[in-house]
């Protein structure tokens, strides 16, 4: 508690990442509130086709991730080759998903639209902007999945600085594009996926100069994308596809948590876009403070210091309580200041406010739940356990119960929410079960990677 070096190492980590968090929720709310002008319909729209979007983000968060678990360990252990290697393999896999989600953007987005919802104005407007806005998987792939694992470097700068200026040219795109200004046509929908598309591509060419020729931690050069290694891959495999698997079949569940909430209306869908955005803005910090605990963690258990991690990691759960509390109170509090910057019906703000009222309670164990899921537990290698825990409860327990309260009983708004989100109260508290009994304590630079006692 009172080594000086390991705050000065969260603040390094957590402020840039934090920074740059909310950046990236400034966006979301500078879209929702300019297409909000535009009515339900078209907020639905791409709120709703942002779901396919934020699937393919959530399959690049599993590729970093899982990556970035054997990167935060070779770092600690001083290993700049392997790195090397781990990026060349994180490139191929994420333009390989960029491929895929690009083919079904361009040839099926009415095919996506439709899963989420039954009001035709609502898909042809998701549709429209799900075809542009997929041009930029591949762009936006890349450069996720490399930031990522250079967090585990502590290299955080790059990021927020490709953030920010991407920040300023979606914002001032959308009001070219969106409002048809600069002599431009009013787009709308499709003026907000052209901003999303230009930013996405700047932030891709930046992430690339940096690495090829700024970078001088592990000097990557293209040669490397056209090795493979197959001791790496194997390792990758053993640890990091269950955080993609996770990733990807936790995606799947959000996704379904979003079909849920469309069938209830284009309102609930409205509502919920607002609700999430405030979310995000109150757990920046906690972002930062969640990737900062997987980069130390990681770091710790790759130097084999075993104790310090699990004591480590006792003080990121505390950390985690303190900022779920804070946003709790803030969301509480600053619910009706912020609703009503939107331009949007009484009936939708209600149902803001309703919601709201119910995240204000669950933010505690989500902030909990994603600090040692996606931080602690994942850093220190048990990402087999957490695969487990991630889907286990979002799919037996929150999408049942969150389908029978919302679809079946039109139970109250907030309560549906917690019935969707329940998942994170029982998730939460499993793993800090697990994490005080240290059986999450994995090396994966040895080779036979065993628990650590």
């Amino acid at each position: 508690m009172k080594d000086k070096e390991f705050y000065k190492n969260i603040l390094k980590i957590s402020i840039p990442i934090a920074m740059q968090s909310l950046i990236n929720v400034g966006v979301s709310m500078t879209d929702t509130m300019m297409l909000g002008r535009f009515g339900e319909i078209t907020l639905s729209g791409a709120a709703l086709a942002n779901q396919f979007c934020f699937m393919f983000l959530i399959i690049n968060f599993g590729l970093g991730g899982g990556v970035g678990v054997l990167s935060g360990q070779f770092w600690g252990n001083k290993d700049i080759i392997s790195i090397n290697k781990v990026l060349s393999l994180l490139v191929k896999l994420s333009f390989s998903f960029g491929v895929l989600f690009l083919f079904i953007g361009q040839f099926l987005p009415y095919q996506v639209m439709s899963i989420y919802t039954n009001e035709i104005e609502v898909i042809n407007e998701g549709a429209s902007y799900l075809k542009i806005v997929s041009l930029a998987f591949i762009f936006q792939g890349i450069s996720t999945t490399t930031s990522i694992l250079f967090r585990t470097l502590k290299t955080v700068k790059p990021a927020l600085f490709a953030s920010i200026i991407s920040f300023f040219i979606n914002i001032f795109l959308n009001w070219v594009f969106i409002f048809g200004n600069l002599g431009m046509p009013s787009l709308g929908i499709k003026g907000a996926a052209i901003a999303t598309l230009s930013s996405r591509i700047f932030e891709f060419i930046f992430v690339l100069i940096y690495v090829l020729k700024i970078d001088n931690k592990i000097k990557f050069r293209i040669k490397y994308l056209f090795e493979f290694d197959k001791e790496i891959f194997s390792k990758y495999l053993k640890v990091g596809s269950p955080v993609l698997i996770s990733d990807i079949i936790l995606g799947l569940g959000i996704n379904m948590v979003s079909v849920i909430m469309g069938q209830m209306g284009s309102d609930m869908v409205s509502a919920n876009s607002i609700s999430s955005v405030v979310l995000q803005f109150t757990n920046v910090f906690l972002m930062g403070v969640s990737n900062a605990s997987g980069v130390i963690t990681g770091n710790t258990v790759g130097e084999k210091n075993y104790d310090l991690a699990f004591i480590r990691g006792k003080i990121f759960l505390f950390m985690s309580i303190i900022l779920g509390c804070f946003s709790s109170v803030v969301i509480y509090f600053m619910k009706y200041i912020i609703v009503d910057f939107y331009n949007v019906t009484d009936h939708t703000k209600s149902i803001a406010y309703s919601l709201m009222n119910a995240t204000s309670f669950l933010v505690i164990f989500m902030s909990v739940s994603h600090v040692l899921t996606k931080g602690v537990l994942r850093a220190g290698g048990d990402t087999k356990f957490l695969m487990i825990a991630d889907v286990l409860f979002l799919w037996i327990i929150a999408i049942p119960l969150g389908y029978l309260a919302g679809v079946v009983y039109n139970l109250s708004y907030g309560l549906v929410l917690i019935c969707l989100k329940i998942d994170e109260i029982i998730k939460s508290t499993w793993c800090v079960f697990r994490l005080f009994s240290k059986k999450w304590i994995k090396n994966i630079s040895l080779e036979d990677s065993d628990i650590i006692e």
